[in-house]
């Protein structure tokens, strides 16, 4: 009987465990999860603008905002390849800074794949493969910047972003549980 007495304790007291767990995940979501995972990151403000951007954030999960974070990014990406494709066919610019756009275009075109590659790791559960895309991705957009003299252009001022953003899903992929090593 003392066995079954403390069996039942047991059971009641995982119940109880797992009743408080079930409500934290539930408050851990949508804009409570924005709020304190921002908090903790070093570009505040943007990380709640992108985060809030999206309008399934209110029910995401940390897994969901780091895809939602990755989408931003590579919309960001992408308007920096329009730009760069813009930039290409100005024929007033010097040859040299024309070749530096073409180089630093293929680059951005493998930075949104390696964001893709990103959300595929992501949505794998494959969280150490999703920051070597993302490292990646930052060190497709640095080779671009090199690619090109100054850093005063709309072409800087866009990948400044970029790397901001990636940073953001890079602190969001570092907070989800360990998976695949």
């Amino acid at each position: 009987m003392e066995h079954v007495t403390k069996l039942f304790s047991v059971l009641a007291l995982c119940m109880v465990v797992m009743a408080h767990q079930t409500a934290a995940a539930e408050f851990n979501k949508g804009k409570d999860l924005i709020n304190n995972l921002c908090n903790l990151s070093p570009t505040k403000d943007l990380c709640i603008q992108v985060l809030s951007s999206d309008e399934t954030s209110s029910t995401a999960d940390l897994r969901d905002l780091a895809v939602i974070a990755l989408r931003v990014a590579a919309s960001n990406a992408s308007s920096i390849l329009t730009d760069a494709k813009m930039l290409i066919d100005d024929v007033k610019l010097n040859p040299k800074v024309q070749q530096g756009l073409a180089d630093c275009k293929e680059n951005i075109l493998d930075a949104v794949d390696q964001l893709e590659d990103t959300t595929a790791a992501l949505l794998e559960d494959d969280n150490s493969q999703a920051q070597k895309w993302l490292k990646a991705a930052l060190a497709a957009i640095t080779t671009c910047d090199a690619s090109i003299p100054g850093d005063d252009d709309v072409l800087s001022v866009k990948s400044a972003s970029f790397r901001k953003l990636c940073n953001i899903a890079i602190f969001l992929t570092k907070s989800l549980p360990s998976s695949h090593s």
